[in-house]
């Protein structure tokens, strides 16, 4: 597995690369490297011939210094995880290499902006948007691979391709979670072990929504059943907890119309801030 820190020996390796013509996926990630990762490179592990994972803490989106400064960096561990789950390069920059420059580029993306994340955290999907442009760039892959826990994050990078036009395939995988439920994130290593047995009741929360859901097909109901799930567990703080329409994650007051929604929460268990989500395909009554 080669592992490279510049962005020019990144782009001399992905020319070489593309002179053989061989099939690449990119696995893009922040590092502190979990099953959820991994899934993500299995996958592209199967669907190309060459898999790249990219390791960079991106300063840029973070508008809480702290939760930056907090942030796990396990780099060491990250490469011995991502060699034995197949991966073939893995470029680590250093944020001077991503940004010689302060950047002045700034990205809007409208309603799928304004909402959930994009309200709690402004400026945080700029950031995103802009080091996912540049690893594209650098990189160059055929497909890439996201993880549905970070939804709004999939659907801003997906309307990033298209008015761009990138040519990169998107893939969208499902959650990865510990047996409690909990859903699989860097950010977990910042909490207790109690502090986990709490945070597993957010997706039993989620759960227990999207089962009120597609027996009432009441989005209010739905919501309250959560509420009271979180409520009944002291130290769940809740942030946001809404219903989106998956298509351009606009909240809905009522099911009808739509074909699938996603329950979508974020949170704080022990100042540890935590995102999960939940889709239900509505005329199917199923959830995932």
């Amino acid at each position: 597995m080669k592992v490279l820190t510049s962005p020019a020996a990144a782009r001399q390796a992905v020319d070489a690369l593309s002179d053989r013509g061989v099939t690449t996926g990119l696995v893009p990630t922040m590092g502190a490297i979990h099953r959820g990762h991994l899934s993500l490179v299995q996958a592209a592990r199967q669907e190309n011939e060459v898999v790249m994972a990219s390791i960079f803490v991106n300063p840029i989106q973070f508008n809480n210094p702290d939760d930056l400064a907090r942030y796990p960096r396990t780099l060491e561990a990250d490469l011995e995880k991502l060699k034995a789950a197949g991966c073939d390069l893995v470029f680590v920059p250093e944020a001077r290499d991503m940004y010689p420059q302060q950047p002045l580029t700034q990205f809007a993306f409208g309603p799928l902006d304004e909402v959930m994340e994009g309200a709690y955290r402004p400026g945080h999907f700029s950031g995103v948007a802009l080091v996912v442009l540049k690893l594209f760039h650098i990189l160059r892959p055929q497909k890439a691979y996201f993880g549905q826990k970070d939804l709004q994050q999939f659907k801003i990078i997906e309307r990033l391709v298209k008015d761009t036009s990138l040519p990169v395939t998107l893939r969208m995988l499902p959650i990865v979670r510990e047996h409690s439920g909990l859903a699989l994130s860097s950010r977990n290593q910042r909490l207790s072990g109690e502090g986990k047995q709490v945070a597993a009741r957010i997706f039993q929360a989620l759960q227990k929504a999207a089962l009120e859901l597609t027996t009432s097909r009441n989005i209010t109901r739905s919501v309250a059943a959560a509420q009271q799930h979180l409520a009944a567990s002291p130290g769940i703080e809740v942030e946001y907890l809404t219903w989106v329409n998956t298509d351009d994650l606009q909240p809905v007051e009522r099911i009808s119309n739509h074909d699938q929604l996603a329950l979508c929460f974020a949170g704080y268990v022990e100042g540890v801030r935590l995102i999960d989500n939940i889709i239900v395909d509505i005329h199917a009554d199923r959830s995932s």
